[in-house]
């Protein structure tokens, strides 16, 4: 067998939209990792692949970096790329190269090859280049620029495995693309010039470099004047970004996102409630019954549920959004967007996270990633959990129904359907509120520029499609998931200890009530030793005591449990009120809304009046009730602080306006 050397660093290297990304996937495979750079919340996407050298096999190391038009960066995305190739000398460098616009890709290309690295350049979507009649001198430009030039189209794997045979013969070009004669460089190499950051070296060098790049196209490039792919493009965007058409176009497919997501998930997440409640009950059957078995069970299990639930969401969010990005359509849906999103401290890119947020904020914070001003993509992640989420549909449909049972406007407008869509639309513009004055708070010295060339229309590959829902899924699961669990098992414990012998005492009436002969009156008393075994826990005295902060808010210790349940996930309100008020079937909201609307205070009132109604409706259409969305913004923002500060804000928020809606109704 032969022996591996020691594996040698690739870094990828390319403008946006130039199929470095369907290239690095093609490389690597599923032989992917995700962190991220030092002192920064970038990620950095990392894979290796294998390849045959003087036959031996040799291993190296992929690093996809940020897209970038050149090493004077405009962004942290392209400042995380200059810094990588000025400090982190990398044995290779691939220049990924769209070979239908060399005039602007080749900037890159040509400072690459001054900064002395062992180069190659991929030139890619050649059959693109082939299918709109451009000819290109590969052997003339490739002498010039000193370099090998490997045609790809990343797509369909061709020329994937000639660049893996280069790789390691890439050579350092004996060419350079800088004025000789400026003064910047007397003395200098052309690095020490980029590392000084000098608006006039930039200026002078620009200038200077697209001159002799304008030259080479001229020579080695014949192309007819109209490409076919661009024209085609360009007509199709005449709807697409028409001033009209183009925001009804857009908000028919976000419509369309929104319902498969929607729908599409339902399934499959009740497909894994299911499994897991089975497991549960299969364990509780065989296991004894013990403090082990309930941590098991009611602990770790129903953390692990808790975060795999979310799978399916994920999944069909970012493969809507991975096809909506290779197809060509989100650049457009971005640009039409960017002019109103912009008045309110968003982006243009905020608007797909923003529509998704109504399924479940946790994927729709992950999709921000696609906003590349580091300001605005935090902006978007710290509103997004003011968009009513599907979590909150159960809290909604309770309370609603009590306030209208069988109210019609005008005879005909249902009231709770009304009524519904007024709490989507107050979080909408409650996102777009706090983003306003988010976005004067949150500093940075990125500049906030809308930047962006639309590519043509492409097909979306599947394969890639894969690879970036199964990183996305694995990401969550072994990042977030780790949160949530921990949060799971805290919640576990402070649900079933309390002070003193309480609870075991009423667990032991428990056990000898169900040593008793079937009896429908046994189901009523151990229903009722689990309202007090959850009264008397720890979670329960927990109720008691902020009984007093959230009676101005109309709510008792019952709602308080509830609240503090549903940190777990928001639809748990209900269940927990189940419990308490010993509903019997936690689904069935007729039983739990007649409880509520028979519950009397101490003076005689309605426990559940509408001021207590109104109240608790606010207070969960603003409070971020969610510890999986807590975990997701931890882990996207890379810190508790903004986190916290988030979930402390909008709690915040949510009672000030909960009191003044109680202290106004009531």
């Amino acid at each position: 067998m032969a022996d591996q050397k020691k594996n040698i660093t690739v870094a990828l290297v390319g403008n946006p939209n130039t199929g470095k990304s369907t290239l690095f996937n093609a490389l690597t495979g599923l032989n992917q990792k995700t962190g991220n750079y030092a002192g920064v919340t970038v990620d950095k996407l990392e894979g290796f692949f294998y390849f045959q050298h003087n036959s031996t096999k040799e291993k190296a190391t992929l690093i996809d970096l940020p897209g970038t038009y050149s090493l004077y960066p405009k962004s942290i995305d392209e400042k995380v790329t200059t810094d990588f190739l000025l400090t982190e000398n990398p044995e290779v460098v691939v220049v990924v190269i769209d070979s239908t616009n060399l005039e602007r890709n080749l900037l890159i290309a040509t400072q690459i090859i001054d900064l002395k690295f062992r180069t190659i350049l991929a030139f890619n979507f050649t059959d693109e280049a082939t299918q709109q009649d451009i000819v290109i001198n590969l052997p003339e430009l490739e002498k010039t620029l000193g370099v090998k030039i490997i045609c790809t189209d990343s797509r369909n794997n061709f020329g994937i495995d000639e660049l893996k045979k280069y790789i390691p013969e890439a050579q350092t070009s004996t060419s350079h693309f800088y004025d000789l004669n400026s003064p910047h460089y007397k003395t200098k190499t052309y690095k020490d010039c980029l590392t000084q950051n000098s608006k006039e070296i930039e200026s002078s060098d620009k200038i200077y470099r697209f001159n002799v790049i304008h030259y080479l196209v001229k020579k080695y490039t014949q192309q007819p004047k109209d490409l076919i792919l661009k024209s085609k493009a360009s007509r199709i965007d005449k709807f697409t970004t028409h001033k009209l058409y183009g925001y009804l176009i857009l908000l028919l497919i976000l419509f369309t996102v929104f319902q498969f997501i929607f729908y599409l998930a339902e399934t499959p997440m009740n497909w894994i409630e299911s499994g897991f409640l089975n497991l549960q009950d299969y364990l509780i059957e065989v296991l004894p019954d013990n403090s082990f078995t309930d941590l098991l069970t009611n602990g770790v299990l129903s953390g692990i549920s808790g975060v795999f639930m979310f799978i399916p969401q994920i999944a069909i969010l970012f493969s809507f959004i991975f096809i909506l990005e290779d197809s060509g359509y989100m650049a457009r849906a971005s640009f039409i967007m960017d002019k109103i999103m912009r008045k309110f401290g968003l982006n243009g890119k905020s608007v797909i996270p923003l529509i998704s947020g109504t399924a479940c904020a946790v994927p729709s914070i992950m999709a921000t990633r696609s906003i590349s001003n580091t300001k605005e993509r935090l902006v978007t992640i710290f509103v997004l959990p003011l968009i009513s989420c599907s979590a909150r549909l159960p809290i909604y449909t309770l309370f609603i129904a009590m306030l209208y049972p069988n109210h019609l406007f005008f005879g005909v407008i249902n009231a709770k359907g009304l009524v519904l869509f007024a709490f989507y639309l107050l979080g909408f513009l409650l996102t777009l509120t706090i983003g306003y004055f988010s976005s004067k708070i949150i500093k940075t010295k990125e500049s906030s520029v809308f930047l962006m060339e639309l590519p043509i229309y492409r097909k979306p590959k599947l394969s890639d499609l894969s690879i970036q829902v199964f990183n996305k899924v694995k990401i969550f699961i072994f990042d977030a998931g780790k949160i949530i669990l921990g949060l799971s098992i805290i919640l576990w414990f402070l649900t079933t200890h309390g002070p003193g012998n309480t609870l075991n005492d009423l667990n032991n009436q428990k056990i000898s009530i169900n040593k008793r002969p079937p009896h429908p009156l046994n189901d009523s008393l151990i229903k009722t030793i689990q309202h007090q075994q959850l009264e008397n826990s720890y979670l329960g005295l927990i109720g008691k005591k902020i009984e007093p902060v959230i009676e101005p808010l109309g709510f008792n210790w019952k709602i308080g449990i509830a609240i503090l349940s549903s940190f777990a996930a928001r639809e748990v309100f209900v269940g927990t009120m189940s419990t308490i008020y010993q509903s019997g079937n936690d689904e069935d909201l007729q039983n739990i809304k007649e409880k509520l609307d028979k519950e009397k205070n101490t003076d005689g009132s309605k426990s559940y009046s509408a001021a207590t109604c109104w109240s608790l409706l606010i207070f969960y259409a603003i409070a971020l009730q969610c510890m999986s969305t807590v975990a997701t913004v931890k882990r996207e923002s890379k810190s508790w602080k903004f986190s916290l500060l988030q979930f402390v804000l909008f709690t915040s928020l949510a009672y000030l306006c909960s009191l003044v809606t109680y202290q106004l109704l009531i």
